[in-house]
């Protein structure tokens, strides 16, 4: 069963919005698991169009290339992860219990509220993982942050931080601590299953609990707590 969750990536990324019509829901829930299946490198739009059924000038007509298709799920799993941590952190009080709860929330995505039909979350959560970094490691980062293409990312750091300062008002580097706690929960997953030799996971079946265990160490010890 899934949720209503309003989700609005910048109109920019996208030439018509592919949630109001049923080919656009099909083009975002296909390219997910065809992006986790071929990599973002091996993934076109034809390719898409053949498999959802449609030609490939009709994918055109809703992204204008595959990195902004990308870049568009990218929000949308920003966006959806501060919803899902505001959520789960609703109705505590305790700073340091809220915090704790936010770091689960991002690692491990059985904590969170289910997406929308359209979009499996299991399939969003492994692509971040696979392929985000290819999103914004590019030559034209500075170009696409002026046009505001990363602002619901800056947005999910936004609350990691507030979360922080709320443990330790002191601490002089929240938005920071909130960026590694965003980019080590999955590049330490990445590195577990990848490149496991850079990292001390000896459990393959616990690879998100021993990250999240890592992860919240590193955090309290840092705050001091």
């Amino acid at each position: 069963m899934s949720v209503a969750v309003q989700i609005n990536p910048n109109k920019r990324l996208y030439v018509k919005d592919p949630q109001q019509t049923k080919l656009g829901r099909s083009i975002i829930g296909k390219s997910i698991s065809m992006m986790l299946e071929l990599g973002f490198e091996g993934f076109t739009f034809k390719k898409l169009a053949l498999e959802i059924g449609a030609s490939e000038m009709s994918v055109y007509r809703y992204f204008e290339n595959k990195h902004k298709l990308l870049l568009y799920l990218l929000s949308w799993y920003w966006e959806w992860s501060k919803y899902c941590v505001l959520t789960n952190t609703r109705n505590i009080t305790d700073p340091i219990e809220k915090l704790d709860l936010a770091i689960q929330t991002l690692i491990f995505p059985n904590k969170t509220e289910p997406l929308v039909a359209y979009i499996n979350k299991l399939e969003l959560f492994r692509l971040v993982i696979e392929e985000s970094w290819k999103a914004y490691h590019t030559k034209d980062v500075d170009t696409e942050n002026k046009e505001g293409f990363f602002l619901t990312m800056k947005a999910l750091n936004k609350e990691i931080a507030l979360l922080i300062t709320a443990v330790n008002p002191n601490f002089a580097y929240p938005h920071a601590l909130a960026n590694t706690i965003l980019e080590m929960s999955k590049n330490l997953i990445y590195d577990a299953y990848h490149l496991p030799s850079l990292g001390d996971v000896s459990n393959q079946d616990q690879v998100n609990e021993e990250v999240y265990s890592y992860l919240k160490t590193l955090t309290f010890k840092v705050l001091s707590v």
